[in-house]
């Protein structure tokens, strides 16, 4: 377990934290995702290679980038807002549902096992990959968005994202496009709502935890109190310059990077899924 790490292998895993979480919040601020797509894979790792339960170790992962996401998100919002590329009235009418689809989730990732939750998270993955590799910026397909659409999507959105710990920007950036949003409009306000995903994804893993009595080391529920108190100080200034930058250079290329990257990702967690 943690605490019963030498001093050297602590600062190891804490530095090992710190680096991940420039990333992580270098990236939510830039596609106006959480960071969690990369935060949770980090951590999942980190966790099983410090000792937690591996029966709890992506549920551990998932709750805690959660956590991490909140703060990151509120710094990449009021960023967004600034430049005029945040619109509350898809907030109101949408938003609420995928809240709904969080809170359903959460209770359900709880019931889930970790190797489950690995290849739902690997499978998605791929999916994401794929999209931010071959899906180009210029696509320009304008749906009507009725109340039936954002019900639907929205419970998905939510339900999707809350087991994998991440802000659901990643699949609202695409969806708002399509419906007529600008770039820079689609990640602000994709990046509002995924504060809600967080704030609803951090309370039914944090209650959902506590419910079940997993007593994970230094972490209360499935939220690990080290990993967040790291993670902040560092994705907020990184989430800051991310969604800075997204207003004054291209990000296509950058996104086709980001998707193969993601494809490692994915792979690996496939990977992982056979030999768990």
């Amino acid at each position: 377990m943690i605490e019963t790490f030498g001093a050297n292998q602590l600062i190891f895993f804490l530095l090992i934290m710190g680096v991940t979480a420039l990333f992580a919040g270098f990236f939510a601020g830039f596609f106006g995702i959480g960071g969690g797509i990369i935060t949770v894979p980090c951590l999942f790792y980190i966790f099983g290679t410090v000792g937690i339960d591996p029966s709890f170790i992506m549920h551990l992962a998932v709750g805690t980038s959660f956590a991490i996401i909140i703060p990151t998100a509120i710094m990449s919002v009021f960023t967004h807002y600034k430049h005029k590329a945040v619109d509350f009235s898809i907030i109101r009418t949408y938003g609420i549902f995928v809240v709904l689809g969080v809170i359903f989730g959460s209770f359900f990732a709880a019931a889930m096992n970790t190797k489950s939750l690995i290849l739902f998270f690997s499978l998605v993955i791929y999916l994401l990959a794929l999209n931010l590799i071959f899906l180009k910026d210029k696509t320009k397909i304008k749906l009507k968005f009725t109340l039936l659409q954002r019900t639907i999507l929205g419970f998905i959105v939510g339900f999707v994202s809350s087991l994998m710990g991440i802000g659901g920007a990643i699949m609202n950036v695409p969806m708002l496009k399509f419906v007529g949003f600008s770039i820079n409009k689609a990640i602000g306000s994709a990046a509002s709502i995924g504060f809600l995903i967080s704030i609803f994804g951090c309370l039914g893993f944090l209650l959902s935890g506590i419910i079940i009595k997993t007593n994970i080391p230094l972490s209360i529920g499935f939220v690990n109190i080290p990993a967040f108190l790291v993670f902040i100080p560092i994705t907020i200034l990184m989430a800051k310059l991310g969604a800075t930058l997204v207003h004054k250079i291209k990000r296509e290329l950058i996104s086709k990077l980001f998707g193969f990257f993601l494809l490692i990702i994915a792979s690996r967690f496939l990977y992982d899924y056979f030999n768990f």
